[in-house]
């Protein structure tokens, strides 16, 4: 059979790294793996060709070897360079080591067991419960322990007993060439473990499908996306191995008056001009249920800010609170009595020019500005 090179397989340069051969390995294994592409014999033949490659790649002595004699490094001795004869099972071992983190892979040694998969349940909340904390109840479809057979898969009065073929590791070795590749047990399917008469309810898998009522305590001080985690609430392990967690994603909705930054609260807080020229008082009303007041010296300015200290949100699982800040829109009045517009107009004429400083720096710039034309 014709010997493609292991480089022109992976798609990667000869001096390519560690790195970019494996994440070459990924991208191909994915877009032929088997299971994307079921039935098909051309995507088979692919994924064991650059399976077989990256097994030699990712090896540093491999690689040296192959990078000298090419497939012959490894005919003698029963290699297996490019024949493409082994089984096609072993190869899903070489694709779990790259992807674990993504499939749930396992190492090599003492079958382990599987904890339950966790699960993720989304809650919305108020500011006002994000503020003060919450106790909430909540209902969720999970995969609970079989209560017939207490999780173990077996019939009453029977009990699973060791896999003979894998002697209880859930996995068997095979030479495969030049490798040793490591597999789940085709007898068990990787339990360590055979049921000759599995429990009628669940069928042999330990648990069955329920529904149950959880008591959430919700802390005060959390945000929008912040993580409850009850442990052990999630699915069961198969066959009495543990749970997994339950995940709460919080969700905080939108408030009519503050929006939300950290442990800081802001607030938009209009005034009319009279008030902004003279100055007075603003009461807002806090999410911890008093009223805080305001001062707002003369002649405040629109996006002016003020601070209240200690007036914002709870530091979650901490001491203290931010701050509340709320920002100065002075409103211009467009309704007038014609006392007012009296008042306006007599005002006007007594202007000097040194009551908006601001603005009768801008002029003075503008009219410099154009000085010299």
């Amino acid at each position: 059979m014709t010997e493609v090179d292991f480089y022109e397989l992976l798609e990667v340069d000869r001096s390519a790294d560690a790195g970019t051969i494996k994440s070459a390995y990924r991208k191909l294994a994915m877009k032929y793996h088997p299971d994307k592409n079921a039935g098909c014999k051309d995507s088979e033949a692919k994924f064991k060709a650059v399976s077989e490659a990256y097994e030699c790649l990712k090896d540093p002595q491999k690689r040296a070897a192959y990078d000298r004699f090419g497939h012959a490094a490894f005919r003698n001795g029963g290699g297996g360079g490019g024949g493409h004869s082994q089984d096609f099972s072993g190869f899903s071992d070489i694709f779990e080591s790259v992807f674990g983190e993504f499939m749930g892979g396992r190492g090599g040694g003492r079958q382990q067991v599987r904890r339950g998969a966790d699960l993720r349940y989304d809650m919305e909340i108020t500011l006002e419960e994000a503020y003060h904390g919450k106790s909430a109840e909540i209902t969720i479809d999970v995969t609970a322990v079989c209560d017939t057979c207490g999780g173990s898969g077996a019939r009453a009065g029977s009990h699973p007993h060791t896999c003979n073929t894998c002697a209880g590791h859930g996995k068997v070795r095979a030479q495969q060439g030049f490798f040793v590749v490591e597999r789940a047990c085709p007898v068990c399917n990787g339990s360590g473990q055979v049921i000759d008469d599995p429990c009628p309810d669940c069928r042999g898998d330990g648990r069955v499908e329920r529904t149950k009522t959880l008591s959430v305590e919700i802390p005060p001080g959390v945000d929008e996306g912040t993580r409850v985690r009850m442990t052990g609430e999630g699915e069961a392990g198969a066959r009495g191995a543990p749970p997994g967690d339950l995940y709460i994603f919080l969700h905080v909705k939108r408030h009519n008056l503050f929006e939300r930054e950290g442990t800081t609260l802001f607030a938009r807080a209009p005034i009319s001009f009279t008030t902004a020229a003279l100055g007075g008082s603003l009461t807002i009303p806090g999410l911890d249920g008093r009223s805080h007041e305001l001062r707002i010296p003369a002649g405040i300015q629109s996006g002016k800010q003020l601070r209240q200290r200690g007036a914002g949100m709870p530091v979650l699982q901490g001491r203290g609170f931010g701050d509340l800040v709320v920002q100065i829109d002075v409103e211009t009045p467009t309704r007038l009595s014609t006392r007012q517009r009296a008042l306006l107009e007599e005002f006007r004429e007594t202007e000097t020019g040194e009551e908006c400083p601001e603005s009768q720096g801008f002029f003075a710039r503008l009219k410099n500005a154009f000085a010299g034309d």
